[in-house]
């Protein structure tokens, strides 16, 4: 369900992103990708291991992205490249795959 979640979350950073200045493509957009696709690519990784103690890791990997990609979304909102609507509906979900994420680290 988290690695579902954490894709949507992608498909959603992706869209955003398209309306982003043309001039941050190599920038900030890169990076608030490449940050987004992490998340569900370490818990597919992470899933694939063959203990919990590596699952558990690559868990906390994507933790670490999420965190990156939060950190990515704070600046291009006091950048304003997106609407508070559009911004606020990205945490929204970025929260929600938190949550999901935490309560599987514990």
């Amino acid at each position: 369900m988290v690695w579902q979640q954490s894709l949507e979350l992608v498909i959603q950073t992706y869209r955003l992103a398209e309306g982003f200045p043309r001039r941050e493509m190599y920038g900030i957009v890169a990076q608030i990708r490449g940050a987004a696709v992490s998340i569900p690519a370490n818990i597919a990784e992470g899933h694939a291991r063959s203990t919990t103690k590596d699952y558990l890791r690559f868990l906390g990997i994507a933790t670490g992205s999420l965190r990156e990609f939060e950190t990515y979304c704070e600046i291009s909102k006091r950048l304003e490249y997106a609407s508070q609507t559009q911004m606020a509906q990205i945490a929204k979900l970025a929260d929600t795959t938190g949550a999901m994420l935490a309560r599987l680290c514990f």
